[in-house]
């Protein structure tokens, strides 16, 4: 006659030694599954770093408005997945209502093929375009042969990096944009990769704006200014945007 074999993990009544049994394993299993924080919202340990929302996903009005405009333009629309997007062509660039002078930028954005857009930072609202106050990292759908100073992730027209083939994601894929600034000192990084620093206001900065189309002021002379996203004609989109302040650091 066979003896029975009886485990001894749980010396609990049978439907609760079930539960508890099932509670012990999901709970495990979901312990090392990384869950992302919904889109558009911060984590605690963000606000402590202090961190600050620029986009709830519902009411970008709340921190944008168009470039030289009290509201935000109709040609920028909340979509799908928590976007705020550029759906209509000419509906002009926005800026933010704050200005920051140090601080740190993350977005996530996405185009689609060919699509070309940026974000500004440093912008004034001067009788000219925006660029002529400020630099812009450039948003682009990156052609195969596209000049580094213009591809994705670049000081547009002035810095490019040399590793801008190998880090922007496939057309239509999330890609992610931190802008650095601490007084004169910038950083861009793309999807978690720093592409290149700069410093505002030196020799070498000076001859190259000099050589360029951006040769005459307000170009990137203020302490302080709006951020900005451009309407470049295509479409384009932007979600959790968060910026903190590094004055005084």
């Amino acid at each position: 006659m066979k003896k029975r074999m009886y485990t001894k993990w749980f010396a609990l009544p049978g439907a609760v030694g079930v539960a508890v049994a099932a509670a012990l394993f999901f709970g495990a299993a979901n312990a090392a599954i990384e869950v992302d924080p919904p889109v558009n919202t911060l984590t605690p340990e963000q606000e402590a770093q202090g961190w600050t929302l620029l986009f709830d996903g519902e009411n970008p009005g709340e921190h944008w408005r168009g470039y030289h405009q009290d509201e935000l333009p109709d040609g920028w629309q909340v979509i799908e997945d928590g976007w705020l997007a550029l759906v209509e062509a000419g509906a002009g660039d926005i800026i933010t209502h704050e200005q920051f002078g140090s601080f740190e930028l993350f977005m996530e954005w996405k185009v689609e093929e060919r699509s070309n857009s940026g974000i500004f930072y440093l912008a004034q609202e001067t009788d000219g375009p925006i660029w002529r106050s400020a630099p812009e990292y450039q948003i682009l759908d990156n052609a195969p042969t596209q000049s580094p100073i213009t591809a994705a992730g670049s000081l547009f027209d002035l810095i490019g990096s040399t590793v801008w083939n190998e880090v922007e994601r496939p057309t239509g894929e999330v890609n992610t944009a931190r802008i650095v600034k601490r007084g004169d000192y910038v950083e861009h990084h793309m999807n978690g990769r720093m592409l290149f620093s700069f410093e505002i206001g030196t020799e070498e900065w000076d001859e190259m704006v000099e050589a360029s189309k951006f040769d005459a002021p307000p170009f990137a002379t203020a302490d302080e200014g709006h951020i900005g996203l451009q309407d470049h004609g295509d479409w384009v989109a932007f979600r959790n945007i968060r910026i903190r302040s590094l004055d005084g650091e």
